[in-house]
């Protein structure tokens, strides 16, 4: 079972090389393919030097990943971001999963790797509602067998919740699960917009989802809140 790790980019330069070191050193069986999206940093000469496949497309998460999956070579696309931080074993739990025929694909529970104790109630709640509703956000590390890829249409292009729209779209296709490895992320964002606020923000973002309001009203939203906590100090 061959696995291409894609991993969307723009403007990484500072984190990209530590990045793909990391996961050349802890998935070494992994194909990893990087998708750079417009960067006008070093981004994408790093990509092409260190990952095995690199290319450039248009701006946007679900754009840059489609544009990574039609360029990899693997059986099973894991999505994954430049700011996580993967375990040796991911790939076995991977390969565990999809031995059974009926499942198409996944997640990994959520960790923010940093001490503070406001990340430890996101992860909780976040990976319960992953496991009560099957609604989960992209820097989980989507996998998906390469078939239920193509069926679904890959990535939807849209500014927001595209990876909770892919998930929503790819269980339709099968079974999807979470699993028990957890895989980490930086909290470098939460951080810049101020965590507690931060946290309880999108947590209320995604109750709004889930209640089926309207997705262009969720963007409004979300772009005033970036707007606004980014002119504040950080807590």
């Amino acid at each position: 079972m061959g696995i291409s790790l894609i991993v969307p980019v723009v403007n990484e330069e500072k984190t990209l090389p530590q990045f793909l070191h990391h996961v050349r050193a802890v998935v070494p069986a992994c194909e990893i393919v990087v998708v750079d999206g417009g960067s006008d940093d070093g981004s994408f000469e790093i990509a092409r030097e260190l990952a095995d496949k690199a290319i450039q497309s248009s701006k946007g998460r679900g754009a840059q990943m489609n544009a990574g999956a039609r360029l990899a070579g693997g059986d099973v696309f894991w999505f994954v971001h430049v700011d996580s931080i993967v375990a040796g074993s991911s790939v076995r739990a991977i390969e565990q999963a999809l031995a059974n025929p009926k499942i198409v694909g996944g997640c990994f529970r959520l960790r923010i790797d940093s001490p503070r104790w406001i990340y430890r109630v996101r992860d909780a709640i976040g990976n319960g509602l992953v496991a009560l509703r099957g609604v989960p956000l992209g820097d989980r590390g989507f996998f998906c067998r390469r078939d239920a890829f193509v069926s679904i249409n890959g990535y939807p292009e849209i500014p927001l919740l595209e990876d909770a729209e892919f998930y929503l779209k790819l269980k339709k296709c099968g079974l999807v699960r979470q699993l028990h490895e957890t895989i980490r992320t930086s909290a470098r964002r939460y951080e810049a917009l101020g965590p507690w606020a931060t946290v309880c923000f999108y947590g209320f973002i995604m109750t709004l989802y889930v209640l089926w309001i309207p997705r262009p009203l969720l963007e409004k939203i979300v772009r005033w809140y970036v707007v606004r906590a980014s002119d504040r100090p950080s807590a």
